[in-house]
């Protein structure tokens, strides 16, 4: 493998649940840039059960495209030498619904949530997680875990020195439940042990004949730290050896890669955190999907990962109807229209997941939908992200049992820098101005925020490619992948009435000024940056306090800045009328659609 400085040309494959995805990224003179991108099906289903089907197609489609010849039958020519071959392949894979995980820990909301936090770090989708104290009767949680069948679980429980016989008690469980992989069946299934390390041996008596039993460090050594990292490796080591190793076509997939292949959302939790490494900012990243969303974020230095699995825009989108209700969608969309035709809608869209909106009035209810999953989402998110919980000076057992959420969420929208969208929705919106507005809406972004998204969605390749040259994976992540939509400026309060002037922004010898419940376009191109002072009025924050003013350097980009005076939290009006005029009043500011009805 070369992992040397002078890498020429890297070929970087996502093979997703219905699309493998390939790209091709060449060092130009001092600088490396992507070349091209191909796609192709993704083939692990029937008839074809072989991912490397799909995989060469994607890879073909490159060839055609460039002219570089990289194939030489069903094997990738390395290195690179002209217009032929490559230095290094590596690929990530979400085919086959992914890493699912069942997570096991001795409280819910301390070791149980840290094991949640391990797993979704990794990039597993958590099916369930079962605790001691989960109100459940133990032959409840052993039919459980026999009809889930996940691909691995993680069993975690105790602080190193204290009492063994919760966790031991759940390993018994697991022991009891036999439970069998989703694919294959002639191996064991991956168990991980994280817990008290004077429970080792308790735990392989019992688990060891009956699974494929993995003992790491202990994942909260002591209530007051969390150590995360053992286990998420320990996962992904796994994830290649047993589950993608059973997938149809990885076995031969993982011999042609230069590095493991990663779970997708785990390539681009690793993105994200690198980002937030190199430019020492807090950040947040969204993947909006037909069936998930994930939302990654970096506060505080720790990262965390959650999965909404049930908020997606096509195979998920009545599941978003469900949990938000109609007056919560209603009031993002500018026009009339009956509930019962919007219901339709929506189910037209779960039965044709594929479809794409083919009318200005379906573009805005589609876009009315993802802002409630994207708000749904980062709610979620927000519970999950927590400081830890459980920590306290002297406390007894019982006082454990009795520790409820008592942590508070790491993630702070005004001391955050960056929000970057992927996904559908956001990466091909018709206009970028109106994947910047779902982000403001559905998140209500505070202070001072840049915004931006993924191109063409190639996050989880760059993500896999910092794992063995971070320099081409950042180079291109911020040349080519990012696409910098600007910067959006939100006073926080509810204080001011209509009219009411909420925040002054000079710039150079401009002065804007917004009254509440308005929003501005600024025009400010993509590379230009300018000084601004920020004022405002009293009793509303941008992020120095209220009424202080903030002096700070503004990035432009594809949109330019957003001033947004509609206050927070962001409340719409309650009157259909007044909303809807409301509505039209924004979008035409922005520039959000080409005409409105």
């Amino acid at each position: 493998m070369n992992t040397k400085k002078d890498l020429k040309r890297i070929l970087a494959t996502d093979c997703g649940s219905t699309t493998t995805k390939a790209i091709l990224i060449e060092k130009k003179g001092e600088e490396y840039r992507l070349v091209v991108r191909g796609e192709a099906p993704t083939t692990v289903e029937a008839p074809f059960e072989d991912v490397t089907k799909g995989v060469l197609n994607a890879i073909r489609e490159v060839e055609e495209l460039t002219g570089v010849e990289i194939l030489d039958g069903e094997k990738i020519i390395k290195p690179a030498q002209d217009k032929r071959g490559v230095d290094i392949y590596v690929s990530t894979s979400s085919a086959g619904g992914g890493l699912q995980m069942m997570v096991a820990g001795v409280v819910k909301q301390m070791t149980a949530e840290s094991a949640a936090r391990a797993a979704l770090g990794a990039g597993a989708i958590v099916m369930d997680v079962i605790a001691t104290n989960d109100k459940r009767m133990d032959h409840e949680r052993i039919e459980l875990i026999r009809r889930l069948r996940p691909d691995m679980i993680l069993l975690s429980g105790g602080v190193d020195g204290g009492t063994i016989s919760h966790v031991v008690h759940l390993a018994e469980l697991i022991a009891a439940a036999e439970p069998k992989p989703r694919f294959g069946t002639g191996y064991d299934l991956p168990v991980i042990y994280a817990g008290n390390k004077d429970a080792r041996e308790e735990i392989k008596k019992i688990l060891e004949k009956k699974s494929a039993l993995s003992i790491v460090d202990n994942l909260r050594p002591v209530l007051e730290r969390e150590n995360l990292k053992p286990a998420r490796d320990k996962i992904h080591d796994l994830f290649m050896e047993h589950v993608m190793a059973h997938a149809p076509g990885y076995r031969k997939l993982m011999t042609w890669t230069d590095v493991p292949i990663m779970p997708t959302p785990g390539a681009v939790g690793l993105l994200i955190e690198t980002v937030a490494r190199k430019e020492n900012i807090e950040v947040l990243g969204v993947d909006i999907g037909g069936a998930t969303t994930d939302i990654f974020s970096v506060f505080q230095g720790v990262f965390n990962r959650t999965v909404s699995a049930n908020l997606g825009m096509s195979y998920s989108i009545s599941n978003v109807l469900a949990e938000t209700g109609i007056p919560n969608i209603m009031r993002w969309v500018p026009f009339t229209i009956d509930e019962v035709e919007l219901r339709n809608r929506i189910r037209n869209k779960m039965i044709r997941p594929t479809t794409i909106p083919q009318t200005l009035e379906e573009l805005m209810i589609e876009q009315a939908i993802a802002r409630e999953a994207l708000r749904l989402a980062l709610l979620q998110h927000k519970e999950m992200a927590v400081g830890l919980k459980g920590v306290q000076q002297e406390r007894t057992i019982s006082d454990a049992f009795a520790q409820t959420a008592t942590g508070e969420t790491l993630v702070n929208m005004m001391t955050l820098n960056l929000v970057v969208g992927s996904g559908g929705a956001l990466s091909h919106a018709p206009r970028r101005v109106q994947s910047a507005l779902m982000m403001i809406d559905a998140f209500e972004v505070q202070g001072i925020t840049r915004l931006a998204v993924d191109s063409i969605f190639m996050m989880p390749h760059l993500g896999v490619l910092s794992t063995v040259h971070e320099r081409s994976a950042t180079e291109v992540f911020e040349k080519d992948c990012l696409i910098r939509l600007g910067t959006s400026i939100v006073p926080v309060g509810t204080s001011a009435k209509e009219g009411q002037v909420v925040v002054t922004v000079n710039i150079g010898d401009k002065t804007y000024q917004v009254k509440y419940g308005e929003m501005k376009l600024i025009q400010l191109g993509l590379g230009e940056t300018v000084e601004a002072e920020i004022i405002p009025a009293k009793g509303f924050d941008v992020g120095a306090g209220k009424g202080k003013p903030v002096t700070t350097k503004l990035e432009g980009g594809v949109v330019g800045v957003i001033i947004d005076g509609r206050g927070r939290p962001l409340t719409l009006p309650e009157d259909h009328g007044k909303r809807i005029a409301k509505l039209k009043e924004w979008f035409t500011e922005l520039d959000v659609y080409p005409s409105i009805p």
